[in-house]
């Protein structure tokens, strides 16, 4: 991989933006957002479940508290060690792994794979989202099921706002985006103000349309790819909240 100076694989940014990324609002949404992934995929109690790009636990551990197997990978080290202490202060069983989901790979291991909150497209070169998605077939078992919930290429031009700020805490967080490649990637300059101290970073996210990203599970091998627009399996039409895209092998 050529692209470790990214934005995405710099610890500075994850960490920085933790208390952001994973605030006590999203923390909170965590129980219902499993259930309603439970019921969307009919998650059976037996079934072994990859939490891919995992972050610090919050949906690895609900998924442990309602009795699931759970595997919960992320790359960045410092998360993985917060969830394994949610996790043992919590007395759940959750394996929690430091790993990047273009290398991340098990065979035939798991019945689900989920990757939630927006969690795909960040790299540079379109070959390891496709990457990532050939690692999540061979890592089901067969019948297994991938879910992807992200934001839509569609909802993000609908909702497109050039710039808008937040208050998390004593902290000011400012966003400035521009779309480029004809609304292939969103770049975001996010400038996080923190007392007398400001830090900017600026990221590349590539965006998928409902039909480009079922098409990717089509061509890593998925059947029956359905989308949905919003993980209570609403359609995706012009009220959609998410992009939702489910595969099985």
């Amino acid at each position: 991989m050529s692209d470790q100076n990214s934005w995405h694989n710099q610890d500075k940014f994850w960490e920085l933006f933790e208390p952001i990324l994973f605030n006590q609002q999203r923390r909170s949404n965590a129980k219902v957002e499993v259930e309603k992934v439970v019921s969307l995929l009919k998650i059976q109690q037996n079934d072994r479940i990859l939490d891919l790009c995992c972050g610090t636990g919050r949906h690895s551990l609900e998924l442990a508290r309602q009795g699931f197997e759970v595997v919960g990978v992320d790359r960045t080290t410092s998360y993985i060690e917060s969830a394994k202490q949610k996790a043992e202060n919590d007395h759940l069983e959750v394996e929690f792994v430091v790993g990047d989901m273009r290398e991340y790979c098990q065979p035939n291991s798991f019945n689900i794979v989920i990757n939630l909150f927006g969690s795909f497209g960040y790299f540079e070169d379109p070959d390891d989202d496709r990457q990532v998605v050939k690692n999540m077939y061979a890592s089901l078992y067969s019948g297994g099921r991938f879910l992807i919930e992200t934001m839509g290429k569609e909802i993000i031009a609908r909702e497109f706002q050039e710039r808008d700020w937040s208050e998390e805490g004593d902290t000011l967080v400012l966003a400035e985006r521009k779309p480029h490649q004809n609304w292939g990637r969103i770049h975001t300059r996010w400038i996080v103000i923190k007392g007398n101290q400001r830090v900017e970073h600026t990221v590349s996210v590539r965006s998928y349309s409902a039909v480009e990203l079922s098409s990717l599970f089509s061509d890593c091998g998925f059947v029956n790819v359905q989308v949905y627009g919003d993980l209570e399996g609403l359609d995706y039409d012009q009220g959609a909240k998410r992009l939702v895209v489910i595969g099985a092998k």
